[in-house]
């Protein structure tokens, strides 16, 4: 199995800027073809490192509202972290939620009317969040790149990095990725004795 070369990571980072920049202009970035782009990006999307190319909308030029911070203390009776994550997502006004390692969540937010504590008990039962704190934002960007960013895959079997030595293999439409044929043996025993047991 090839590992990433210097040419992978500059048409991801390529990709990542405008992923709808033209093979034949990627090609000339990294001093090859175009069709030689295209089987490269190929294989990054069979490995699973490319999962698909997104559209990336300014939502601010959609949504209403004033952009906050909302830094939420989860209660400790419920602390169901997923569920309160999930409840936000399921919001219109909630674009992203992050979750620090203290278990605060932090959700970028477009509150309409920018009464943030009647918003949120519109939609949290009584007790699920104990407090709140609000930042007002004049704006956010989002700048991705893989600079200084090692890419490496991972056995699916046991966690350690794929090589050169690695294999893959396509189950039930997924692709995984193995360190060696012995991790990719056992998955595939573990796999099916789990397939007999839902059988």
């Amino acid at each position: 199995m090839r590992d990433l070369d210097e040419t992978d990571l500059e048409i991801l980072k390529l990709l990542m800027s405008n992923a709808r920049r033209p093979y034949s202009d990627v090609a000339d970035a990294v001093d090859l073809s175009p069709p030689a782009v295209s089987d490269r990006v190929a294989r990054l999307q069979e490995r699973g490192i490319i999962r698909g190319f997104t559209l990336d909308i300014d939502s601010s030029q959609l949504r209403k509202g004033t952009p906050i911070l909302v830094t939420l203390d989860v209660a400790a009776d419920s602390r169901d972290i997923p569920s309160v994550k999930e409840t936000l997502l399921d919001t219109g006004e909630v674009e992203y939620v992050f979750t620090t390692a203290e278990a605060d969540l932090i959700a970028y937010v477009r509150v309409p009317d920018i009464d943030v504590a009647a918003w949120l008990d519109t939609i949290f039962d009584e007790g699920t969040i104990d407090d709140f704190e609000v930042t007002l934002l004049s704006g956010a960007d989002w700048s991705p790149d893989l600079g200084g960013m090692e890419f490496a895959l991972t056995c699916a079997e046991c966690g350690n990095t794929v090589d050169r030595e690695g294999t893959s293999t396509r189950i039930d439409g997924d692709l995984y990725q193995f360190c060696c044929p012995s991790c990719e043996a056992r998955f595939e025993e573990k796999y099916e004795q789990l397939q007999q047991g839902v059988d």
